[in-house]
């Protein structure tokens, strides 16, 4: 099976690429379009989400093409994960598929690190199985709540859900039930996730507090940190169920198929349209953090954020095929970076 990842130029499957990446790059006088150089050097740290990672790298990639005296690495071991590298003064940037918490801000004050928020991009939450499934087109936020929530751990075949999606149909919208009589595989992020995070806030949550639940899903599938494996997964076997991001789903259709959501409103289908426009029931935005005070003392650091948000930089975000912010959207998160 041929699972791309999205980042890389050209795609390569997942066994010709690690999860570090380390490239070089020089002096640039004016980071917005990548001209001259400057004498700039240093190096550059990025952890984090392995969804923003794909934006990330390539926007890395293309400013060390005109600035090869500056060191950058750049990884994906999951939000919360680089939150703590980030908090603890270990990387300059952290990649996040959501926003910081409270316990992380607490934990960035204990260490003296003050940052900058800056969304750059909106991701769509892709719900995905096998393209052999036939049996599925369709789940709403019920179905997800019954196939994947805290109330059913155990559940080993599809129909396994049957009963718990008819008690909580009433409450909760349309139930597509009953399930194919067929296994049950679970691949899905993990909780170092951003990803799981998101997935939880946006489709388990809401039912699990009705039902007064632990508000997370059922602790018995696979979960991986790494998006390639779960598509790897997920395409390996026919009744397949996980989730992952846009990007993911969308370069990897001939593995993988994503189902449409039903938030309430009818079944959608994501797409770049659906996700930007909010139809999309499970979109979320996607966001970059600096360390503000590394920014001030090294001029390559703000270089680097300089470009990314330029409007060749920010082309990062398409490339890697996510949704790109709006006009207003934009001028915001500027003005977020220029105001620090």
């Amino acid at each position: 099976m041929n699972v791309k990842r999205t980042w890389l130029r050209p795609a390569l499957t997942i066994g010709m690429a690690g999860a570090l990446v380390l490239a070089a790059c020089s002096s640039n006088p004016d980071a917005t379009t990548g001209d001259g150089g400057d004498g700039l050097s240093g190096e550059i740290v990025v952890s984090g989400s392995s969804t923003v990672e794909p934006i990330t790298s390539i926007a890395l990639e293309d400013f060390t093409a005109t600035n090869p005296d500056i060191t950058y690495s750049v990884d994906g071991p999951g939000t919360g994960d680089g939150f703590a590298l980030f908090c603890g003064g270990e990387t300059d940037i952290s990649d996040a598929s959501r926003a910081i918490n409270e316990e992380e801000v607490a934990a960035c004050e204990e260490n003296g690190i003050t940052f900058v928020e800056l969304q750059v991009g909106i991701d769509g939450l892709s719900v995905i199985t096998s393209p052999e499934n036939s049996d599925v087109s369709c789940l709403s936020f019920g179905d997800l709540y019954a196939l994947l929530g805290p109330e059913s751990q155990d559940f080993g075949n599809w129909s396994d859900a049957d009963e718990l999606a008819d008690e909580i149909g009433a409450d909760f919208g349309e139930i597509h039930a009953p399930y194919p009589d067929a296994q049950l595989d679970v691949t899905a992020p993990g909780e170092e996730s951003g990803t799981f995070d998101s997935f939880v806030e946006l489709v388990i949550a809401d039912v699990a507090e009705a039902r007064e639940q632990d508000e997370t899903t059922r602790p018995d599938y696979q979960a991986s940190a790494d998006d390639n494996v779960i598509v790897e997964n997920i395409g390996g076997s026919p009744s397949s169920l996980g989730w992952v991001g846009f990007a993911f789903a969308s370069e990897n259709t001939d593995a993988v198929k994503s189902l449409e959501v039903d938030g309430g409103d009818g079944c959608v289908a994501p797409t770049p349209e659906t996700i930007a426009s909010g139809e999309y029931p499970i979109s979320r935005p996607l966001f970059i953090y600096v360390n503000a005070d590394e920014a001030a003392a090294r001029p390559e650091l703000a270089a680097f954020v300089d470009y990314y948000l330029s409007d060749e930089g920010i082309a990062s975000v398409t490339e890697a095929a996510y949704v790109a912010l709006d006009d207003a959207a934009l001028t915001e998160t500027r003005a977020a970076w220029d105001g620090r």
